[in-house]
């Protein structure tokens, strides 16, 4: 079945550095477009990033431009949030998804917790 695992979240302070890790399993890795979401205490769930399947090309959230840089490794079927200079509102649980190319239902991992803060 299709699994997305996230790991990497943490505590950090405020201008550090966290990289955030997917293992996604269970369905063709390298043709579809891998996003981040992150939702923060008492707010809605937000787009963070996407890299697409083919081609890698990538888009960011205007709030995490210039910070965070999306990758994949379609080998390893991994794909990664690397974040720089983070501030104490990037603080939110980050989720992996993915649409499925077919069925366009979305699936999501469980959320790592990331927490910036002094």
């Amino acid at each position: 079945q299709v699994q997305l695992v996230e790991s990497g979240g943490g505590l950090v302070q405020p201008g550090g550095s966290l990289r955030l890790s997917c293992a996604g399993s269970g369905f063709t890795f390298r043709n579809e477009a891998m996003r981040w979401y992150r939702q923060a205490p008492r707010k809605e769930r937000e787009f963070v990033a996407v890299i697409t399947g083919v081609g890698g090309r990538t888009n960011y959230a205007d709030s995490v431009k210039g910070r965070f840089t999306i990758s994949r490794d379609n080998g390893k079927r991994m794909v990664y949030l690397q974040m720089t200079n983070l501030k104490p509102e990037d603080t939110a649980v980050y989720y992996c998804n993915f649409m499925d190319t077919y069925s366009s239902y979305n699936y999501w991992g469980q959320g790592t917790q990331v927490t910036v803060s002094s």
